[in-house]
């Protein structure tokens, strides 16, 4: 059995409380729903005994007995990079697939909007998904007995469901991909990141000493994650390493920026300077030439994070979800 499954407890269910509090479900049912034909102490010791066990009244149970809409809470950090609509586009398609709705809300990149957007929606909604990069013990008050799936907050254990891509390996594979095209001297373009932030980095520095790549900390340089950020970083770092001949960008729209701040320098793209991307954004295809990327697919994101919902509404606690990336190379390397 998975290690997480054995440690992380089950959602207490209805059942669950009745047991522990030596009454009928029926009661339990009476006591949560505030029906007056109960009797006031036997009220108090269930919803006492429902507080201790963390038990949350779920929509999605009722709808076992009566047709009732499951409705899922969704948080993004930016409805605007054209990465997340894929990845919403993949959650509201296997909601569809179950009949429920999705609500849609975002960060705006802004870390202190988590904790009160899981609270806020998780008092609307039958269960929540999203980029929450909070731990479990920061965000055990706003979702005490909220079915919670996290997305991208890396690998460390979880007593919620999680789903994050193998970051670390796309790395690698546009490392090895450019020093297979035989390029040795590769600066990297790093983003300020809030779920997640320093895989890109540090797998980056360990692939190029693997390779045995003259290349450190030095070779590294951060800005925004747009194509400006991209251009400006790009500008530093050529101006820093003349003898730059890759780079490899945080995302697309970073690669995208530094592609066009290579081609203003006068710089020929892949012949003086290759550039893979990451994220496979659709734009990438249209440029001339086609961007090398670590492509990710993001509707499959958005399906997994939906299957671990199903799993916890269903009382399961589910495997973490891994999704492996896909290195797509073409013209800028």
């Amino acid at each position: 059995m998975d290690k997480r499954q054995e440690n992380s407890p089950r959602r207490a269910t209805l059942r669950d409380v009745a047991r522990a509090a030596g009454v009928s479900h029926q009661t339990v049912s009476r006591a949560i729903n505030d029906k007056g034909e109960i009797d006031p102490e036997t009220r108090r010791r269930v919803l006492e005994t429902a507080r201790q066990l963390h038990y949350r009244p779920s929509r999605y149970a009722r709808g076992l007995v009566r047709p009732g809409l499951v409705t899922v809470g969704l948080i993004v950090p930016d409805v605007v990079n054209p990465f997340f609509p894929e990845f919403i586009a993949g959650v509201i398609q296997a909601a569809d697939a179950q009949d429920w709705q999705v609500i849609v809300a975002s960060t705006e990149s802004d870390r202190r909007r988590e904790l009160p957007l899981v609270r806020s929606l998780g008092r609307q909604v039958d269960a929540v998904a999203g980029y929450i990069s909070h731990t479990d013990a920061e965000l055990a008050p706003y979702a005490e007995g909220l079915p919670l799936v996290i997305v991208e907050r890396g690998p460390e254990p979880s007593l919620n469901g999680t789903v994050r891509v193998d970051l670390a390996a796309g790395v690698r594979a546009a490392v090895a991909h450019l020093v297979e095209r035989g390029h040795r001297r590769i600066g990297m373009i790093d983003c300020e990141s809030v779920c997640d932030p320093h895989v890109r980095r540090l797998t980056f520095l360990a692939a190029a000493a693997e390779h045995g790549l003259p290349v450190g900390e030095e070779w590294i340089a951060r800005g925004a994650q747009s194509m400006d950020g991209g251009a400006k970083v790009f500008a530093a770092l050529h101006a820093a390493h003349p003898d730059m001949t890759a780079v490899f960008a945080f995302n697309d729209l970073v690669a995208i920026g530094a592609m066009r701040e290579a081609r203003q320098r006068g710089l020929r793209v892949p012949e003086d300077c290759a550039i893979v991307g990451f994220d496979g954004l659709s734009i990438g295809e249209l440029l001339d030439p086609p961007l090398s990327t670590v492509h990710i697919d993001k509707r499959r994101l958005g399906e997994l994070a939906m299957e671990q919902i199903q799993a916890l509404l269903a009382g399961e606690a589910p495997t973490p979800a891994v999704l492996p990336p896909t290195l797509l190379v073409r013209g800028t390397t």
